[in-house]
């Protein structure tokens, strides 16, 4: 398998879903990438099969914050103060679904190790959420409101959320790791009363973040570099760099909004 680490810097929210979606189509059989971004201007993201009236456009246009929809499934983000990744690997015989998330997420948790020792007790979640009827609760409209199994966490407090899509035989595996507070603004964001926006906010004070977690701001550039060496010790690989890929444009950002 080759593997090719692309870090595309900031980006608006249609470009980074776009581009991780055209990885993920044009993926062969015997590569994989990983891909370190962020946002800019600041993105709510949403389910791909959550709707669109569940945010007020018009606050967050207001706000200069985009809105853009997931190929994967979950529930509003508010991409900030984060770190996002994303996987795309071809799922072979010998694989599953279930255990390239667990590999990926540990994979992470040994870069965050690597950025600062504090955060060596990064662990993984390891029960699973009914998600079916948490997802009839009102506060389930904020993705981070509770942890997946495998997704990491610190001192009980989830620290990234990820998400996972089959795309053919492909996997693609996004998520976001949270560096500072802004996540918890969503609830500004949110058509909902205002008993249900309180326990969304309850909810979010269950986050880690790196910044709460070292105490000092987050070196984004270390930080990149660091999760591409704990990917390279975890899956005892070498990357390839790929600058085709890495400026990879979209014609057309308004055909995934």
């Amino acid at each position: 398998m080759r593997w090719k680490f692309l870090n595309t810097g900031f980006n608006t929210g249609a470009f980074n879903m776009a581009l991780d979606i055209h990885l993920s189509k044009t993926c062969r059989q015997d590569e994989a990438f990983i891909r370190l971004y962020r946002w800019d201007p600041y993105c709510i993201s949403l389910g791909a099969n959550q709707d669109y009236n569940s945010i007020n456009s018009s606050k967050a246009a207001k706000d200069n914050i985009d809105i853009v929809k997931r190929p994967t499934g979950g529930r509003a983000i508010l991409h900030a103060e984060e770190l996002t990744y994303s996987v795309v690997i071809p799922l072979e015989e010998n694989s599953s679904a279930r255990n390239i998330y667990s590999e990926i997420n540990l994979a992470l948790a040994e870069g965050l190790n690597i950025y600062d020792k504090r955060l060596s007790g990064v662990e993984l979640e390891n029960i699973q959420p009914d998600f079916r009827n948490f997802y009839k609760e009102e506060k389930s409209i904020a993705c981070f409101a509770v942890p997946a199994k495998s997704e990491l966490k610190f001192d009980g407090k989830k620290l990234a959320g990820s998400a996972q899509r089959k795309m053919g035989n492909v996997i693609l595996q996004h998520g976001s790791i949270l560096c500072g507070e802004y996540h918890k603004k969503i609830i500004d964001y949110l058509n909902s009363n205002d008993e249900n926006i309180a326990s969304v906010a309850e909810a979010l004070e269950s986050t880690a973040n790196i910044k709460q977690i070292t105490g000092k701001e987050v070196d984004y550039n270390i930080l990149c570099d660091s999760i591409k060496d704990g990917f390279s010790a975890y899956f005892k690989i070498k990357f390839e760099d790929s600058e085709k890929d890495k400026h990879f444009a979209v014609e057309n950002e308004s055909l995934y909004v």
